[in-house]
């Protein structure tokens, strides 16, 4: 693939931008400056330099970015800053868009790609991807509440119960929750049905990929669809 695609590809602007960083002798392949847009080089794990950024290819975009709180899921935010500020231009500049949402006050593993087939994919309700939620609870957490959540609750808008694939204790006011569908506001909405209220919300794992510990708030990797099991 000609370098100059390659850029183009990467989210590195236009092909005028990307010929442009060539010609200014901005991108290195292998330590050396490549300045002929029509040079070939085989994409698949081709790393190189743009304007002294380290890049890797990747055909299709899939990263995980651990969220803080106070970011919305969203392009065009209301309230507070989207979490695709926090991502590198050309990542943004390449279309990519969270894998389903997480609350503004809500933290922890967010997916992000540009592949809308694997959006689909992985919020589909038919897939049944888990995902695993740490929750801190205003009241303590007793068996019972446990249990409903595990059978299943009716939450205002929907007749047909909802239930959690697993909800354990982990502190007396602490649980983990495993779903595997995502309705608007669910965690919160579970809980409260079984007479408690969410005060913190964390996602540590979606699919078989959780969250790695030195991934610092606000901070995203590559990852790769195999890591979701």
């Amino acid at each position: 693939m000609r370098i100059a695609q390659i850029l183009f590809s990467q989210g590195f602007g236009n092909r005028r931008v990307c010929a442009g960083l060539l010609q200014l002798g901005l991108v290195r392949v292998g330590g050396r400056v490549v300045e002929d847009p029509h040079e070939d080089f085989d994409p698949v794990g081709l790393e190189f330099e743009v304007d002294g950024r380290a890049w890797t290819y990747h055909a299709q975009a899939l990263l995980m970015l651990h969220k803080p709180a106070g970011y919305e899921c969203s392009q065009k935010p209301r309230h507070h800053p989207s979490i695709l500020s926090l991502l590198p231009v050309p990542l943004r500049t390449r279309g990519v868009q969270p894998v389903g949402r997480l609350d503004e006050d809500t933290t922890g593993l967010l997916l992000l790609t540009d592949d809308g087939a694997l959006i689909h994919r992985l919020t589909s309700p038919k897939h049944h991807v888990p995902k695993v939620y740490e929750v801190g609870c205003k009241h303590p957490v007793d068996d019972a509440q446990l249990a409903r959540l595990r059978a299943g609750v009716v939450l205002e808008d929907d007749p047909k119960p909802v239930r959690a694939a697993a909800a354990e204790r982990t502190g007396e006011n602490s649980l983990s929750l495993t779903l595997t569908e995502g309705k608007y506001h669910q965690v919160k909405r579970m809980v409260a049905a079984v007479g408690n209220r969410v005060e913190t919300l964390h996602r540590s794992r979606f699919g078989q990929l959780a969250l790695p510990a030195e991934l610092a708030p606000g901070e995203w990797a590559w990852t790769e669809l195999s890591a979701l099991g």
